[in-house]
C-alpha cells in the first residue's frame, strides 16, 4: 500500500500503523480491525486501505470487493460473539474516509440502546483490554468463513 494513497491527517488511513495485534485481516484493498475509541469487545472497522471518500470514492476493484469483505467480517464477528444481531453501520462524517462499523450486539444490550442509539455504548462499554481478547478469535473465523488465510497483516 503505497503512502501517496494516504492523507497524513486523516485517522483512517493513520490506521495502517496499526499493531497486527488489532487486525483481524488486511489484503491489498481492504483492512478489518479494532480501533482505538471505538473499542467495545465486538466492534471492528472495515476499511478501504487507500484514502477514498464516500462509497462514491471506491474504485472499481473495491466496489466489486466491498460486499463480500463486510458479509465476511460481519460474519466472523457474529460467530466470534455469539451477538444475536451484528450491525454494519456507513456514517463518515467524523471521519471522511470510506470505512463501516460492524458492531455486535449482545443479548445484554437493553433496547434503548439498540439500532442507531448502539453507539451510545462507545462511551459506556469501551473496554480496549477485553476487545483486544477478542481479535484472535474474530480473526480466526474470518480466515476459515472468507478463506482468506493466504494474505498476511502486513500485505
Amino acid at each position: 500500500m503505497s503512502t501517496s494513497s494516504h492523507h497524513a491527517d486523516c485517522f483512517m488511513c493513520g490506521l495502517e500503523q496499526s499493531a497486527d495485534s488489532a487486525v483481524v485481516f488486511r489484503d491489498p484493498l481492504w483492512s478489518g480491525e479494532m480501533v482505538p475509541g471505538y473499542d467495545v469487545p465486538g466492534w471492528f472497522v472495515l476499511r478501504v486501505r487507500r484514502h477514498a471518500e464516500r462509497i462514491t470514492g471506491l474504485d472499481e476493484a473495491e466496489l466489486a470487493t466491498f460486499a463480500r469483505r463486510a458479509r465476511d467480517l460481519v460474519a466472523a464477528v457474529t460467530e466470534a460473539t455469539g451477538a444475536p444481531a451484528t450491525y454494519l453501520l456507513v456514517f463518515g462524517e467524523n471521519h471522511p474516509h470510506f470505512h463501516v462499523l460492524v458492531t455486535a450486539r449482545g443479548e445484554d444490550v437493553p433496547a434503548d440502546r439498540r439500532n442507531g442509539n448502539i453507539l451510545h455504548l462507545r462511551a459506556e462499554r469501551a473496554d480496549p483490554d477485553a476487545a483486544a481478547r477478542l481479535v484472535p478469535a474474530v480473526r480466526r473465523a474470518y480466515e476459515r468463513l472468507a478463506g482468506d488465510s493466504t494474505y498476511p497483516l502486513s500485505a
